[in-house]
């Protein structure tokens, strides 16, 4: 017999008909607004797969626009995420790709700042409410943000690894599993740290204070 957690039987806590379609897209949508800077002026949103066949009937275009304004999937505001988009003064535009894609349930979100920097992340909702980030700004990465996660972009150098964990060693911040990906040799990369306990502002501010080659510290 199989043991199942009180997750298996109840599910996500959740807004919506589905918990891949609705929950992981409102969860997808959430962390790119993270990884922007919680900043956002206009979301360019592309669904792909079974979430551009579908995803008008389980709301998953509302969700992942609920997403970016910083709503959470059980927020009971998700099903009138359009409206709020327009109160908030967000342009948030919605496409639905028939382009092939490796996962069915995939979304790309390009979200533009007040001060015009683009954030462009594409992920994928694996089921239950789960998500997967699979590229940032072009660069292919995996991260399942089931951890305190730090998205540490940075030039490809000695050092910097070093110098990073040096820092949280010294916060007393536990590091559970850690990865790099990079472009090429010497360009750019980001280093994906998930953490036992969330890293303060304090400590992202030290880190990225303290290496030169760091080029932006974001936590989700």
């Amino acid at each position: 017999m199989s043991n199942l957690s009180a997750f298996d039987i109840i599910g996500p806590r959740m807004i919506g008909p589905s918990s891949s379609h609705t929950a992981g897209a409102a969860r997808l949508g959430y962390m790119a607004w993270k990884l922007a800077g919680k900043n956002v002026e206009h979301a360019e949103i592309t669904l792909y797969g079974s979430f551009a066949r579908t995803g008008r009937g389980h709301g998953t275009d509302k969700a992942l626009a609920a997403g970016v304004l910083g709503l959470e999937p059980d927020d009971e505001r998700l099903r009138y995420a359009m409206l709020l988009t327009q109160e908030a003064g967000v342009d948030v535009s919605i496409v639905f790709s028939d382009e092939e894609v490796d996962h069915p349930n995939t979304a790309r979100i390009k979200i533009t700042d007040s001060k015009g920097t683009v954030t462009d992340v594409v992920g994928v909702s694996i089921g239950g409410g789960n998500i997967m980030i699979t590229r940032i700004n072009g660069l292919e990465v995996k991260f399942y943000a089931e951890y305190p996660t730090l998205i540490i972009r940075q030039k490809d150098v000695p050092g910097v690894i070093n110098s990073v964990t040096s820092i949280l060693a010294k916060e007393k911040v536990n590091v559970a599993f850690m990865r790099v990906f990079r472009s090429a040799k010497s360009m750019d990369a980001y280093m994906i740290i998930e953490t036992d306990t969330p890293v303060s502002e304090r400590t992202k501010q030290l880190i990225f204070d303290w290496c030169p080659e760091i080029t932006e510290v974001r936590s989700v």
